[in-house]
Protein backbone atom coordinates (compact mmCIF):
# COMPACT_ATOMS: atom_id res chain seq x y z
CA UNK A 1 0.00 0.00 0.00
CA UNK A 2 1.44 3.22 -0.78
CA UNK A 3 1.82 5.28 1.84
CA UNK A 4 -0.09 9.33 2.32
CA UNK A 5 2.95 10.54 3.76
CA UNK A 6 6.60 10.16 3.09
CA UNK A 7 9.08 12.20 4.55
CA UNK A 8 12.53 11.85 3.43
CA UNK A 9 15.63 12.70 5.13
CA UNK A 10 13.91 16.01 6.54
CA UNK A 11 16.68 18.36 8.50
CA UNK A 12 15.79 21.48 10.00
CA UNK A 13 18.72 24.06 11.13
CA UNK A 14 17.96 27.41 13.00
CA UNK A 15 20.76 30.00 13.38
CA UNK A 16 20.84 30.56 16.85
CA UNK A 17 24.20 33.41 16.68
CA UNK A 18 24.38 35.98 18.34
CA UNK A 19 24.28 39.73 16.21
CA UNK A 20 27.19 40.10 13.66
CA UNK A 21 28.68 43.02 15.59
CA UNK A 22 29.16 40.96 18.84
CA UNK A 23 30.65 38.34 16.89
CA UNK A 24 32.72 40.72 15.65
CA UNK A 25 33.93 42.31 18.43
CA UNK A 26 34.43 39.07 20.35
CA UNK A 27 35.55 36.89 17.58
CA UNK A 28 32.75 34.35 18.07
CA UNK A 29 31.82 32.08 14.41
CA UNK A 30 28.09 31.38 13.98
CA UNK A 31 26.14 29.44 15.91
CA UNK A 32 24.11 26.56 14.23
CA UNK A 33 21.54 24.25 16.12
CA UNK A 34 20.65 21.55 14.26
CA UNK A 35 16.72 20.97 15.65
CA UNK A 36 15.45 17.85 13.44
CA UNK A 37 19.33 16.17 11.23
CA UNK A 38 17.70 13.75 8.84
CA UNK A 39 14.06 12.10 9.58
CA UNK A 40 12.72 9.47 7.20
CA UNK A 41 9.79 7.87 7.84
CA UNK A 42 6.11 6.91 5.82
CA UNK A 43 2.44 6.98 7.50
CA UNK A 44 -0.05 4.80 5.72
CA UNK A 45 -3.49 6.36 4.99
CA UNK A 46 -5.89 5.85 7.85
CA UNK A 47 -3.02 4.61 10.22
CA UNK A 48 -1.17 6.42 13.22
CA UNK A 49 2.50 7.17 13.64
CA UNK A 50 3.61 8.56 16.59
CA UNK A 51 6.76 10.60 17.51
CA UNK A 52 7.68 10.31 21.19
CA UNK A 53 11.15 11.24 23.33
CA UNK A 54 12.59 13.83 25.63
CA UNK A 55 11.19 17.56 25.61
CA UNK A 56 14.11 19.09 23.28
CA UNK A 57 14.54 16.24 21.13
CA UNK A 58 12.77 17.59 17.52
CA UNK A 59 9.18 16.36 17.90
CA UNK A 60 7.38 19.69 17.53
CA UNK A 61 9.97 20.92 15.15
CA UNK A 62 9.10 17.93 13.06
CA UNK A 63 5.34 18.74 13.12
CA UNK A 64 6.08 22.26 12.17
CA UNK A 65 7.92 20.87 8.97
CA UNK A 66 5.25 18.69 7.78
CA UNK A 67 2.53 21.56 8.33
CA UNK A 68 4.56 23.88 5.94
CA UNK A 69 5.50 26.39 8.64
CA UNK A 70 9.14 26.13 8.35
CA UNK A 71 10.91 24.88 5.21
CA UNK A 72 13.23 21.87 5.33
CA UNK A 73 16.99 23.14 5.52
CA UNK A 74 17.09 19.66 3.62
CA UNK A 75 15.17 17.11 2.47
CA UNK A 76 11.41 16.98 1.43
CA UNK A 77 7.86 15.57 2.16
CA UNK A 78 5.80 14.00 -0.18
CA UNK A 79 1.94 14.18 0.46
CA UNK A 80 0.05 11.87 -2.03
CA UNK A 81 3.10 11.80 -4.63
CA UNK A 82 3.23 15.39 -4.14
CA UNK A 83 5.91 17.44 -3.29
CA UNK A 84 4.56 19.41 -0.70
CA UNK A 85 6.62 22.25 0.20
CA UNK A 86 7.23 22.87 -3.93
CA UNK A 87 3.43 23.51 -3.93
CA UNK A 88 3.38 25.25 -0.81
CA UNK A 89 4.86 27.91 -2.26
CA UNK A 90 2.42 28.32 -5.28
CA UNK A 91 -1.17 29.17 -6.10
CA UNK A 92 -2.34 25.38 -5.18
CA UNK A 93 -0.89 25.54 -1.80
CA UNK A 94 -3.76 26.64 -0.31
CA UNK A 95 -5.63 23.52 -1.61
CA UNK A 96 -3.02 21.18 -0.08
CA UNK A 97 -3.16 23.03 3.25
CA UNK A 98 -6.84 22.26 3.60
CA UNK A 99 -6.23 18.86 2.98
CA UNK A 100 -3.15 18.90 5.78
CA UNK A 101 -4.54 20.33 9.27
CA UNK A 102 -2.49 20.38 12.68
CA UNK A 103 -3.92 20.41 16.68
CA UNK A 104 -1.75 22.57 18.37
CA UNK A 105 -0.35 21.77 22.02
CA UNK A 106 -1.85 24.43 23.93
CA UNK A 107 -5.57 24.98 23.95
CA UNK A 108 -5.39 28.18 25.78
CA UNK A 109 -2.96 29.64 23.86
CA UNK A 110 -4.22 28.48 19.77
CA UNK A 111 -7.38 30.05 20.49
CA UNK A 112 -8.35 33.88 19.82
CA UNK A 113 -9.79 35.01 23.21
CA UNK A 114 -11.64 37.82 21.09
CA UNK A 115 -12.95 35.76 19.03
CA UNK A 116 -16.60 33.96 19.27
CA UNK A 117 -16.28 30.15 18.91
CA UNK A 118 -18.47 30.65 16.13
CA UNK A 119 -15.76 32.60 14.51
CA UNK A 120 -12.62 30.20 15.35
CA UNK A 121 -13.98 27.61 13.70
CA UNK A 122 -15.52 29.51 10.74
CA UNK A 123 -12.14 31.16 9.92
CA UNK A 124 -10.41 27.83 7.73
CA UNK A 125 -14.21 27.79 5.92
CA UNK A 126 -13.76 31.16 5.36
CA UNK A 127 -10.03 31.25 4.43
CA UNK A 128 -10.58 28.38 1.85
CA UNK A 129 -13.34 29.50 0.07
CA UNK A 130 -15.31 26.55 1.21
CA UNK A 131 -18.61 27.99 2.63
CA UNK A 132 -19.49 31.98 2.13
CA UNK A 133 -23.45 32.38 2.87
CA UNK A 134 -23.67 32.83 6.46
CA UNK A 135 -26.87 30.97 7.03
CA UNK A 136 -25.08 27.96 5.61
CA UNK A 137 -21.53 28.68 8.22
CA UNK A 138 -23.41 28.84 11.09
CA UNK A 139 -25.14 25.61 10.19
CA UNK A 140 -21.72 24.01 8.95
CA UNK A 141 -20.10 24.93 12.12
CA UNK A 142 -22.93 23.82 14.22
CA UNK A 143 -22.86 20.23 12.78
CA UNK A 144 -18.54 20.39 13.25
CA UNK A 145 -19.01 21.25 17.35
CA UNK A 146 -21.48 18.38 17.14
CA UNK A 147 -18.92 16.06 15.94
CA UNK A 148 -16.51 16.55 18.55
CA UNK A 149 -19.05 16.33 21.23
CA UNK A 150 -19.72 19.57 21.90
CA UNK A 151 -23.10 21.48 21.35
CA UNK A 152 -24.60 23.97 18.33
CA UNK A 153 -25.14 26.42 20.64
CA UNK A 154 -21.77 26.90 22.15
CA UNK A 155 -20.61 28.98 18.72
CA UNK A 156 -22.27 32.17 20.88
CA UNK A 157 -19.50 31.43 23.25
CA UNK A 158 -15.98 32.85 24.09
CA UNK A 159 -13.03 30.57 24.59
CA UNK A 160 -12.66 32.06 28.22
CA UNK A 161 -16.36 30.41 29.03
CA UNK A 162 -15.02 26.23 28.34
CA UNK A 163 -12.75 24.25 30.26
CA UNK A 164 -9.33 22.78 28.47
CA UNK A 165 -10.74 19.97 27.26
CA UNK A 166 -13.57 21.28 25.81
CA UNK A 167 -11.18 24.24 24.23
CA UNK A 168 -9.09 21.09 22.63
CA UNK A 169 -11.99 20.32 21.27
CA UNK A 170 -12.75 23.35 19.87
CA UNK A 171 -9.38 23.29 18.28
CA UNK A 172 -9.86 19.66 16.88
CA UNK A 173 -13.73 21.29 15.12
CA UNK A 174 -11.68 24.26 13.61
CA UNK A 175 -8.73 21.18 12.57
CA UNK A 176 -11.77 19.43 10.17
CA UNK A 177 -13.14 22.28 9.05
CA UNK A 178 -11.38 21.89 5.86
CA UNK A 179 -12.15 18.01 5.45
CA UNK A 180 -8.61 16.83 5.77
CA UNK A 181 -7.17 13.89 5.49
CA UNK A 182 -3.83 13.91 7.57
CA UNK A 183 -3.62 15.60 11.07
CA UNK A 184 -0.67 16.73 12.50
CA UNK A 185 -1.26 16.58 16.32
CA UNK A 186 1.52 18.42 18.74
CA UNK A 187 0.85 16.95 21.85
CA UNK A 188 -2.76 17.47 21.66
CA UNK A 189 -3.56 16.25 25.54
CA UNK A 190 -0.50 17.31 27.82
CA UNK A 191 -1.95 20.51 28.71
CA UNK A 192 -5.25 18.15 29.91
CA UNK A 193 -6.24 16.48 33.16
CA UNK A 194 -5.76 12.70 33.08
CA UNK A 195 -9.95 11.74 32.75
CA UNK A 196 -9.92 14.65 30.22
CA UNK A 197 -6.74 13.22 28.28
CA UNK A 198 -9.04 9.86 27.41
CA UNK A 199 -12.23 11.62 26.41
CA UNK A 200 -10.06 13.74 23.81
CA UNK A 201 -7.90 10.82 22.83
CA UNK A 202 -11.58 8.70 22.29
CA UNK A 203 -13.39 11.14 20.54
CA UNK A 204 -9.89 11.86 17.85
CA UNK A 205 -9.92 7.61 17.71
CA UNK A 206 -13.69 7.63 16.63
CA UNK A 207 -13.27 10.87 14.12
CA UNK A 208 -10.25 8.25 12.57
CA UNK A 209 -12.75 5.62 12.35
CA UNK A 210 -15.37 7.64 10.57
CA UNK A 211 -13.44 9.37 8.45
CA UNK A 212 -10.91 8.12 7.40
CA UNK A 213 -8.15 10.26 9.16
CA UNK A 214 -4.21 10.00 9.09
CA UNK A 215 -2.57 11.35 12.21
CA UNK A 216 1.17 11.91 12.95
CA UNK A 217 0.41 11.78 17.31
CA UNK A 218 3.61 13.64 18.87
CA UNK A 219 3.82 12.80 22.56
CA UNK A 220 6.11 12.49 25.78
CA UNK A 221 3.69 10.07 27.25
CA UNK A 222 4.37 6.76 26.19
CA UNK A 223 0.56 5.23 27.38
CA UNK A 224 -1.21 7.93 25.31
CA UNK A 225 1.06 6.80 22.33
CA UNK A 226 0.31 3.30 23.41
CA UNK A 227 -3.92 4.05 23.40
CA UNK A 228 -3.48 5.98 19.93
CA UNK A 229 -0.97 4.67 17.67
CA UNK A 230 -0.25 1.77 15.15
CA UNK A 231 3.81 2.62 14.40
CA UNK A 232 5.91 4.13 17.09
CA UNK A 233 8.88 6.48 15.97
CA UNK A 234 11.70 7.38 18.93
CA UNK A 235 13.12 10.62 18.79
CA UNK A 236 16.75 11.75 20.17
CA UNK A 237 18.19 14.83 19.57
CA UNK A 238 17.07 15.66 16.24
CA UNK A 239 17.26 11.81 14.94
CA UNK A 240 14.78 8.87 14.25
CA UNK A 241 16.66 5.95 17.04
CA UNK A 242 14.19 3.64 16.60
CA UNK A 243 10.99 2.91 14.47
CA UNK A 244 8.57 -0.52 14.85
CA UNK A 245 4.99 -1.02 15.13
CA UNK A 246 3.55 -0.44 18.34
CA UNK A 247 3.07 -4.28 20.01
CA UNK A 248 6.66 -4.97 18.53
CA UNK A 249 8.01 -1.81 20.10
CA UNK A 250 5.99 -1.79 23.95
CA UNK A 251 7.08 -5.70 23.51
CA UNK A 252 10.58 -5.91 22.62
CA UNK A 253 12.06 -2.62 22.47
CA UNK A 254 15.36 -2.86 21.27
CA UNK A 255 17.17 0.59 21.06
CA UNK A 256 19.10 1.42 24.40
CA UNK A 257 17.35 4.48 25.13
CA UNK A 258 13.39 2.95 24.20
CA UNK A 259 14.47 0.44 26.94
CA UNK A 260 15.67 3.18 29.07
CA UNK A 261 11.37 5.44 28.30
CA UNK A 262 10.15 2.17 29.05
CA UNK A 263 11.71 0.99 32.28
CA UNK A 264 11.21 4.58 33.50
CA UNK A 265 6.79 4.10 33.57
CA UNK A 266 5.30 2.57 36.66
CA UNK A 267 3.84 -0.65 36.24
CA UNK A 268 1.10 -1.90 38.05
CA UNK A 269 1.85 -5.35 38.63
CA UNK A 270 5.93 -4.63 39.76
CA UNK A 271 4.70 -2.56 42.79
CA UNK A 272 7.82 -3.78 44.42
CA UNK A 273 10.81 -4.07 42.14
CA UNK A 274 12.83 -0.49 41.85
CA UNK A 275 11.83 1.90 38.51
CA UNK A 276 15.17 2.39 36.45
CA UNK A 277 15.21 5.93 36.03
CA UNK A 278 16.53 7.66 32.88
CA UNK A 279 20.08 7.85 33.33
CA UNK A 280 22.12 11.37 32.68
CA UNK A 281 20.78 14.44 31.54
CA UNK A 282 20.25 15.49 27.29
CA UNK A 283 23.47 16.68 26.18
CA UNK A 284 23.64 20.31 24.79
CA UNK A 285 22.32 19.91 21.38
CA UNK A 286 24.23 23.23 20.17
CA UNK A 287 27.38 21.29 20.44
CA UNK A 288 25.96 17.19 20.53
CA UNK A 289 28.56 14.63 21.12
CA UNK A 290 30.45 12.59 18.80
CA UNK A 291 29.35 9.46 16.87
CA UNK A 292 26.25 8.20 18.32
CA UNK A 293 24.42 11.04 20.68
CA UNK A 294 23.22 8.99 22.73
CA UNK A 295 26.87 7.50 23.40
CA UNK A 296 27.66 9.68 26.98
CA UNK A 297 24.11 7.81 28.94
CA UNK A 298 24.46 4.24 26.95
CA UNK A 299 25.48 1.25 29.01
CA UNK A 300 26.41 -0.67 25.65
CA UNK A 301 28.54 1.89 24.30
CA UNK A 302 31.73 1.08 22.69
CA UNK A 303 34.34 3.15 21.02
CA UNK A 304 32.71 2.82 17.62
CA UNK A 305 29.56 4.40 19.62
CA UNK A 306 32.00 7.00 20.16
CA UNK A 307 33.17 7.82 16.84
CA UNK A 308 31.03 6.74 14.32
CA UNK A 309 26.97 7.81 13.61
CA UNK A 310 24.85 4.88 13.78
CA UNK A 311 22.47 4.82 10.80
CA UNK A 312 19.07 4.01 11.03
CA UNK A 313 18.80 0.65 9.49
CA UNK A 314 16.00 -2.09 9.10
CA UNK A 315 16.58 -5.36 10.88
CA UNK A 316 13.90 -7.21 10.09
CA UNK A 317 11.05 -5.31 10.45
CA UNK A 318 12.22 -2.54 12.89
CA UNK A 319 14.20 0.48 12.03
CA UNK A 320 16.91 0.32 14.64
CA UNK A 321 20.61 3.28 14.86
CA UNK A 322 22.75 1.38 16.97
CA UNK A 323 25.58 0.05 16.49
CA UNK A 324 24.97 -2.63 19.80
CA UNK A 325 22.10 -3.73 17.80
CA UNK A 326 23.79 -4.63 14.52
CA UNK A 327 26.74 -5.85 15.88
CA UNK A 328 24.32 -8.19 18.41
CA UNK A 329 25.73 -7.09 21.39
CA UNK A 330 22.31 -6.43 22.94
Amino acid sequence: MTALVQANDLAMTFDVSAPWLNRVLEHKPRTLLRAVDGVSFEIEKGKTLALVGESGCGKSTVARLLVGLYEPTRGNLQFDGLDAHAIFKTPQGLKLRSRIQMIFQDPYASLNPRWLVQDIVAEPLIEHGLVSDPAELKEQVGALLVSVGLSASDSGKYPHQFSGGQRQRISIARALATNPEFLVCDEPTSALDVSVQAQVLNIMKDLQRKLGLTYLFISHNLAVVRHVSDQVGVMYLGRLVELADKQTLFANPRHPYTRMLLDAIPKMHDTGRARTPVQGEVPNPLNPPAGCAFNPRCPHANERCRVERPQLLALGADKIACHAVEEARI
